[in-house]
C-alpha cells in the first residue's frame, strides 16, 4: 500500500520561504551568486597588508598607521597602503590593498597608530568571496526536506520563494452520536470530541495540512456524504469511530460502498486497534481508525504517519527510541501484536523504567497525556517480565524528555 501511496504525484507549488519549513524540495537549489559576495572579515580588528606584519612578535611588535575605518554594510572607498592599517569589524568587506585581518586582541592602539603583536599569513581571518558557496553550485538537492538550516541557506542566496512538492491535505472527522464539539454544552450521556483534535495535531506534526470536517453521525448516508466530501477536498481521509462490531458501526460498509473503492483490509491483528479499516478510492487512501482516543492515536503513528510521509515525498522518519526496563509484567493479546502505552521514570541509579499506563486501557483518556511512548510485544511472545529490557518508541513532544 505504501508503495502505491509513494507513487502519488501531488504536483509542485511555489511558496514563500517563511512558510516552507517541513516542505520537500521539488528541484535542486542552485546558487545564483557567490556567498559571501565579497571578501569579508571574520573577526574584529585591523585590515592590513600581511607582509607588513612579518616578524611581529609579542616582545617585538610592528607599528602601523591607522588610515581609517570600514563601515559595515557598505563597500569601503579607501585603500590600505604599505605600513597602514584600517579598523574593521566582523562581516565587513575587506578594503582594497588589504590581504589579512589582525584580531583586535593581538593589537594595542596608540592614538593614530596600532601595535601588531603577531605576524599574519595572507588571507588570515578573511573569508574570500565564494568561500562558503560558489555561484552555480548545487546547494540543496531535490527531495530535501526543509528545516531551519536549509531555510537559512536559501535565504542567504536572496531567494524568498521556493518550489516544493505540494503538502498533502488530510480530511479528518469523528463519528458517533455521543460526540459533541468542545465549547458546546455537554448533555448527559455525551462526551467531547478528542480524536479530531489529537489527530489533526498529529497530521500537522507529520508534515501535512488537516481539514477538519467536524462530527458525523453513525448513519450510512451521512458517512458516505462525509467521505465523498473529504475525497473532494483532500488527498487522504482519516476518520475515527464506527469500525467495531456494534449495530452503529457502519464505517466499513460506508467505505466499501463508495464508487471505485478498493478495501485494503478491515481488521488487523494488533491490540489496541484491531478494528482499523483501510480503503483506497482513486489513489486516495482512507483510514478508519478506532474511536478510543489512545487506539486512534497509536494506529495513526503505526500506519497513517508513514503513509503521509510517503505521499509528501519525505524519507520515512522513524520515531526516537530508547532502551528501558519493564516496570511491571506486560502481557500480550493471544495471536495479536500488542502495543503497551508506558510512562518513563529515571531512577537514582540512572536506569530508566517503562511503567504501563492504565494497564493498557485504550479507552482511558488520561493515557494520552500520561504516556511517553509504547512498547511493542510480538504476537508470539506471551509476556514481557518485570525488569526485562524493552524498546520504548517515543511519541510526539515526549521525545524531548529523555
Amino acid at each position: 500500500m505504501f508503495d502505491q501511496i509513494r507513487r502519488i504525484d501531488l504536483g509542485i507549488e511555489e511558496i514563500q520561504l517563511e512558510v516552507a519549513t517541513g516542505s520537500v524540495l521539488a528541484e535542486n537549489i542552485v546558487a545564483p551568486m557567490d556567498i559571501p559576495p565579497f571578501d569579508r572579515s571574520t573577526v574584529d580588528g585591523y585590515a592590513v597588508r600581511a607582509e607588513d606584519t612579518y616578524g611581529a612578535e609579542e616582545n617585538r611588535p610592528v607599528t602601523l598607521k591607522i588610515a581609517g575605518a570600514v563601515p559595515i554594510g557598505e563597500l569601503p572607498m579607501l585603500e590600505v597602503r604599505r605600513k597602514e592599517a584600517v579598523e574593521i569589524v566582523t562581516g565587513a568587506p575587506v578594503p582594497r590593498g588589504a590581504d589579512a585581518v589582525v584580531m583586535i586582541e593581538s593589537t594595542e592602539r596608540q592614538s593614530d597608530r596600532v601595535r601588531i603583536f603577531t605576524a599574519m599569513p595572507r588571507y588570515g581571518n578573511i573569508m574570500k568571496a565564494g568561500g562558503d558557496i560558489r555561484k552555480g553550485e548545487i546547494v540543496l538537492t531535490s527531495e530535501t526536506m526543509l528545516g531551519s538550516r536549509e531555510i537559512g541557506v536559501i535565504a542567504a542566496l536572496g531567494m524568498n520563494t521556493v518550489r516544493v512538492r505540494r503538502t498533502p491535505r488530510i480530511a479528518v472527522f469523528s463519528t458517533g452520536p455521543e460526540i459533541k464539539e468542545p465549547g458546546e454544552s455537554l448533555p448527559a450521556g455525551k462526551i467531547y470530541d478528542i480524536n479530531m483534535y489529537s489527530l489533526s495535531s498529529a497530521i500537522l506534526e507529520s508534515g501535512a495540512k488537516p481539514i477538519c470536517l467536524g462530527v458525523i453521525q453513525d448513519n450510512l448516508s451521512e458517512l458516505q456524504e462525509a467521505l465523498r466530501r473529504g475525497l473532494q477536498v483532500a488527498d487522504m481521509v482519516v476518520t475515527s469511530g464506527g469500525v467495531s462490531v456494534g449495530p452503529k458501526d457502519v464505517m466499513p460498509e460506508a467505505l466499501a460502498s463508495l464508487e471505485k473503492s478498493s478495501l485494503v483490509f478491515s481488521g488487523i491483528a494488533i491490540k489496541p486497534g484491531k478494528p482499523t479499516t483501510v480503503a483506497v478510492v482513486e489513489n486516495r487512501p482512507l483510514f478508519a481508525l478506532p474511536g478510543h482516543p489512545t487506539s486512534a492515536l497509536l494506529v495513526f503513528y503505526l500506519l497513517v504517519r508513514p503513509a503521509i510521509q510517503a505521499m509528501a515525498g519525505r524519507r520515512h522518519e522513524e520515531g526516537l527510541e530508547l532502551k528501558a526496563l519493564a516496570g511491571n509484567r506486560m502481557f500480550s493479546a493471544k495471536g495479536r501484536r500488542t502495543f503497551v502505552m508506558v510512562t518513563l521514570k529515571r531512577e537514582k541509579d540512572h536506569r530508566v523504567l517503562a511503567q504501563p499506563v492504565s494497564k493498557g486501557d485504550s479507552g482511558a483518556i488520561t493515557t494520552l497525556a500520561k504516556a511517553d511512548g509504547f512498547v511493542e510485544i510480538p504476537e508470539n511472545v506471551q509476556f514481557v517480565d518485570a525488569g526485562e529490557e524493552v524498546t520504548v518508541h517515543l511519541m510526539g513532544s515526549k521525545t524531548r524528555r529523555f
